[in-house]
């Protein structure tokens, strides 16, 4: 049922403490513990469910990336902010590709992203492990969507996406790996990642909504972000800010630690987090590493 994570999934050590204690607040109520790797720093949900299990910690309404009944206050406000930052995402791959062809989108949620990528000529194809999710894009994009990145054999695309996902799969190597040999020589692969070490994560602590255990199965910062992407022969060309992110994850960890929602102290963090990353080596809420081949 749950599975303990021997060794470091970046730089290997065997040596690691558990750092913290973060409770699942969206479905299970259960608590979890994330743990240090003593060598190079990485932060991992450690031990976590079994990959058979894990998929029922996504069976909540209010998982919204993947599920478009939900309709709190919340989730209405994710919904309008998703309508810009889906076409800023667009304008950035298209500054990055010199190619602008093939895009593979890799969990691709309910399909928004590759709806506005469509209407901007991107050839489009996408993967989406959850069913509920997946055939929901499928209906938006009238596209048949891969369940799994391993069934894509024989392509290379010249943009690859994964916009807050790879904190969420289980095999992380093989799946870097697996993305690698699926990227063209020339094209740019575009990963949104929570960062750890941004002003929101150091003020909520163990609320910090983004941990969001034990979903996220790995809790990144940008050194440990580089030792992965170094380790896949990927270099890092440019760190760009996402600036929304530190409002809607100080909105959810404020109900994570007074169990209510206050819409103005979320708002006044969310500013002091982005001014503090401003002036603190670009340690937003969450980041995108645009990555090109080594």
């Amino acid at each position: 049922m749950f599975e303990k994570v021997e060794s470091c999934p970046v730089c290997e050590s065997k040596l690691s403490d558990n750092l913290i204690i973060c409770k699942d607040h969206t479905v299970s109520k259960e608590s979890f513990a994330i743990s240090r790797c003593r060598n190079c720093g990485f932060l991992y949900t450690n031990p976590r469910p079994s990959e058979q299990r894990l998929g029922s910690y996504y069976e909540s309404e209010d998982y919204i990336s993947h599920n478009k009944k939900s309709n709190s206050l919340i989730n209405r406000i994710y919904k309008i902010a998703r309508k810009f930052t889906v076409r800023s995402k667009v304008t950035m791959i298209n500054k990055f590709t010199a190619n602008k062809n093939t895009l593979l989108d890799i969990g691709c949620g309910t399909g928004e992203f590759i709806n506005e990528a469509k209407k901007n000529k991107w050839l489009i194809n996408a993967v989406e492990p959850g069913t509920l999710a997946r055939k929901s894009a499928e209906e938006l994009n009238g596209i048949s969507i891969y369940e799994n990145i391993q069934l894509i054999e024989k392509t290379k695309f010249d943009a690859i996406t994964m916009f807050h996902v790879l904190e969420h799969v289980a095999d992380l190597n093989g799946t870097m790996k697996k993305v690698r040999k699926l990227l063209h020589k020339e094209g740019s692969l575009f990963i949104a990642l929570p960062n750890s070490a941004s002003w929101d994560s150091v003020h909520y602590k163990n609320d910090w909504a983004a941990f969001d255990v034990p979903r996220h199965l790995y809790h990144f910062n940008q050194e440990t972000a580089a030792l992965l992407f170094k380790k896949h022969k990927l270099e890092v060309v440019q760190t760009l800010p996402m600036k929304l992110d530190a409002f809607y994850v100080s909105l959810l960890s404020e109900k994570h630690a007074k169990g209510k929602m206050n819409y103005w102290q979320a708002f006044w963090n969310g500013l002091k987090s982005n001014k503090w990353a401003k002036n603190n080596q670009n340690n937003y809420s969450s980041l995108i590493y645009v990555l090109k081949k080594r």
